[in-house]
């Protein structure tokens, strides 16, 4: 049965600017430009200042606070606002400043640069390969077709009557499984070598019959046609019993497999997907004090517009009545509202990225001393949270998408951050000195037996790290260990 009853709920609703402010705060610096570009694309009242050079000192103090409702600027028009003259109420200083005004902080001298990747991908590769082949025309659509349809782990996942249908659809060609087939093997010819394969057991085979054909290689051959599952699960004592050799001359057959490659599509410099991570953050240990520099490169300094601030002070300096000017007027205003509060956001973007990794780095100093990762203190968004009096959300927001270059390395903000685990005596570590230690056991670990979750649960414990299995299976899982069985050598 249906009833109706009255409820009081409390909801926090973000305003448009906020949510805009919000989304500022994600964005890396490597993609700042861009943002600012759109933004500078969109408002006429916004432009770079051409007066600031390289190198000069940004303000990272504490920006004046954004105000939603008075400050934030609006695309609706309100005719109410027309018939009133406080638009024409300002004063010069109001939009006279930019985004580079204050000099209480001295940032990096880096000149301002586009990252960009460059090579050919992996299918390129393969279309270079397959443009030195000699095939007939149809053969040629068929192989082009092939090579279009496999991924970038170098393998062809379409079934082969897929493969006639796409043919058929998209190429108007009309072919059948065994010729496709047979252009195949051709592409399976191709380097790196195992590109084409259907699975992984195909994959190996490709690669073995390319090697020089002895003894060890046979061996290792006819474990992968014959015998892949045994191999594939490690039951080693079947394939001792099955194919009749002793231990060491298994081992060496076992050796050539490891050391093919299961990804050939990642073989190849070629295929390389070239990825450039641009610091957010560089941290420097200059004689034990420790200088955080946030990286500004790519943000062109911003002021609101002459031109704007000029038309805006002609108009006030006369009688305005024709409402076409008062329009004209509020257009101004509005634009020129929208461009300082987009150098106010940006300068509170600025301010709130710094903060945040002072935060961090004062909380985490004895790391950023040392590059020791056992020194990493658990460290969870409610505690920088508490310490630069910003919400959790907004840390939350800095902290993703956001790299730290230091003495020991390049690393994301993520990676200064874990979870709390008491020890037997009471006593708080961070989640990732236990995986640290779970990783060197495993390590160091007898490869012929493995030890079992259960087994490093105890070894944790007499360490006085009191976790249960299933989170010894958790942590190992996070590190990409496999279980024992699956790291049993020979």
């Amino acid at each position: 049965m249906l009833k109706q009853r009255l409820s009081q709920k409390m909801l926090q609703k973000l305003s448009p600017q906020q949510i805009q402010l919000m989304k500022l705060f994600m964005v890396p610096s490597a993609n700042l430009e861009q943002r600012i570009k759109e933004e500078l694309e969109i408002n006429p009242a916004l432009e770079e200042n051409p007066l600031v050079h390289e190198g000069e000192k940004e303000d990272l103090s504490a920006p004046e606070e954004i105000k939603d409702e008075e400050d934030a600027p609006s695309d609706e028009s309100d005719d109410s606002g027309l018939d009133s003259l406080d638009v024409l109420e300002y004063t010069k200083d109001e939009y006279d400043y930019n985004s580079g005004d204050s000099d209480d902080y001295k940032g990096k001298e880096d000149k301002k640069h586009t990252p960009y990747a460059v090579g050919k991908t992996f299918h390129d590769f393969l279309d270079d390969q397959l443009h030195l082949l000699d095939l007939e025309e149809k053969e040629w659509q068929i192989a082009d077709q092939l090579v279009g349809s496999i991924d970038d782990d170098g393998y062809l996942r379409r079934d082969l009557e897929a493969i006639v249908d796409d043919l058929a659809f998209q190429k108007n060609i009309t072919t059948n499984e065994a010729e496709v087939e047979e252009v195949l093997k051709t592409i399976q010819r191709l380097d790196p070598a195992g590109v084409g394969a259907r699975n992984l057991q195909e994959c190996l085979i490709i690669q073995l019959e390319r090697k020089h054909q002895n003894a060890d290689v046979q061996l290792a051959l006819k474990i992968i046609t014959k015998y892949f599952p045994a191999f594939s699960k490690k039951h080693y004592d079947k394939l001792l019993e099955s194919l009749k050799v002793d231990e060491a001359t298994l081992k060496k057959a076992i050796d050539i497999i490891l050391h093919l490659n299961p990804k050939p599509g990642g073989a190849s410099e070629s295929s390389v997907n070239h990825q450039t991570i641009i610091p957010d953050f560089t941290v420097e240990n200059n004689n034990g004090n420790l200088e955080v520099f946030l990286n500004g490169k790519n943000a062109p300094d911003l002021r609101v517009s002459d031109s704007f601030k000029e038309m805006l002070t002609s108009y006030t300096k006369g009688s305005i009545k024709d409402k076409k000017q008062k329009e004209a007027v509020f257009f101004i205003k509005q634009k020129m509202d929208a461009a300082k509060w987009f150098i106010d956001a940006i300068k509170q973007r600025q301010h709130t990225l710094f903060i945040t990794m002072q935060a961090i780095v004062g909380f985490q100093r004895e790391y950023f001393i040392t590059g020791d990762e056992m020194k990493l203190r658990p460290m969870i968004l409610k505690d920088i949270a508490e310490i630069t009096s910003l919400d959790i959300s907004t840390v939350s927001r800095v902290a993703n998408s956001k790299y730290c270059q230091t003495e020991f390395g390049i690393f994301s903000l993520k990676h200064f951050f874990s979870d709390r685990l008491e020890m037997e005596g009471g006593e708080e570590v961070s989640t990732r000195e236990v995986k640290l230690i779970l990783q060197e056991m495993i390590g160091a670990e007898d490869k012929s037996n493995p030890l079992s979750d259960e087994a490093l649960k105890q070894m944790l414990k007499d360490k006085g790290y009191n976790i249960a299995r299933r989170t010894v299976a958790k942590y190992r899982e996070i590190l990409n260990i496999p279980v024992a069985r699956m790291r049993k050598e020979l």
